[in-house]
C-alpha cells in the first residue's frame, strides 16, 4: 500500500511565478468594479464632506451609534496585525525527523516500514501475503492496517493495482512451483487528523518522493516511481 500525506500548505512560489502572480493581480484589480463595503466608504466620504461644506448643523440621527465603513476597516487591521502565521519549517524539518509527518508541509510524504524479507531487513512499502479468498485490494487494506491498525482513515484509490514488482527468490529457497513473487501496489490519501492512535507498529518512516532512493533497493524504486507524482 502506497499511502501518501498530501501537502498541507502550498509550495513556495518561484521568483518567475511571483512576478506573474503580481501582474495578474494587478490587471483584476484594474478591471474590478467596486464592492458594496468599497462603495458604502465613498458614499460616506461624500456625506462627511457635504456636511463640513454646510452652513447649518446636520442634527439628523444625533444620539445614535454610527459605524463606519472606516472603522470597520481599522477593527480588521487591528485583528489582521495580532494574526501570526504558523511556520513552515517545523522542529521535525530542523531535526530531520523523517518518523514524523509534521515535515516537508508542501510536499508529499509516503511511509515506509522495515520488514523482514528472508534473512534481510529492508525499507518497504508496507506488504503482507495475499491469502485466499481476498481480493488484491483488500489484501492492500490488511497491510495498512497491519503497520497501522484500525484507526487510520484512508481513502483508497480504485479497486485495481496501479503498478507491480516481480522479483525471483534466491536459489537456494526456489521450487519447481514457487521461483519468485509479485508485488501489487494499490495507492491511498491519507485522511486522519490524529495519528496519536494509529502510530506504526514497526520502524518506519514519512518521506518525499526525492528521498526514497535514500531506502528502496533501485529496481524496486523504478516500479514505485512509475506511478508516484509529485506535482
Amino acid at each position: 500500500m502506497c499511502l501518501l500525506r498530501l501537502p498541507r500548505v502550498t509550495q513556495e512560489m518561484e521568483k518567475e511565478e511571483e512576478e506573474v502572480a503580481a501582474l495578474m493581480a494587478q490587471i483584476e484589480q484594474e478591471k474590478s468594479c467596486y464592492s458594496d463595503h468599497e462603495i458604502r466608504k465613498l458614499e460616506e466620504e461624500e456625506q462627511l464632506k457635504k456636511r463640513k461644506e454646510s452652513l447649518y448643523d446636520d442634527d439628523e440621527g444625533s444620539g445614535k451609534t454610527l459605524i463606519m465603513a472606516q472603522d470597520l476597516e481599522d477593527k480588521w487591521e487591528q485583528k489582521l496585525l495580532q494574526f501570526k502565521a504558523a511556520p513552515r519549517i517545523t522542529d521535525a524539518d530542523k531535526n530531520n525527523n523523517r518518523t514524523s509527518l509534521d515535515r516537508k508541509l508542501d510536499s508529499n510524504l509516503m511511509l515506509l516500514v522495515k520488514q523482514k524479507i528472508g534473512n534481510q531487513e529492508l525499507w518497504l512499502l508496507p506488504q503482507v501475503e495475499w491469502q485466499p479468498g481476498e481480493t488484491l485490494r483488500s489484501t492492500a487494506e490488511r497491510a495498512m492496517a497491519t503497520f497501522l491498525g484500525d484507526h487510520v482513515q484512508a481513502k483508497i484509490l480504485g479497486n485495481a493495482p496501479y503498478g507491480i514488482y516481480k522479483y525471483k527468490f534466491p536459489k537456494a529457497i526456489r521450487t519447481e512451483d514457487n521461483v519468485g513473487a509479485k508485488v501489487f501496489f494499490f495507492k491511498a490519501f491519507l485522511q486522519s487528523s490524529d495519528l496519536s492512535r494509529a502510530e506504526p507498529k514497526a520502524d518506519h518512516l514519512w518521506v518525499t518522493k526525492n528521498e526514497l532512493g535514500d531506502y528502496l533497493k533501485s529496481e524496486y524504486l523504478k516500479k514505485v516511481n512509475r506511478f508516484l507524482l509529485d506535482l
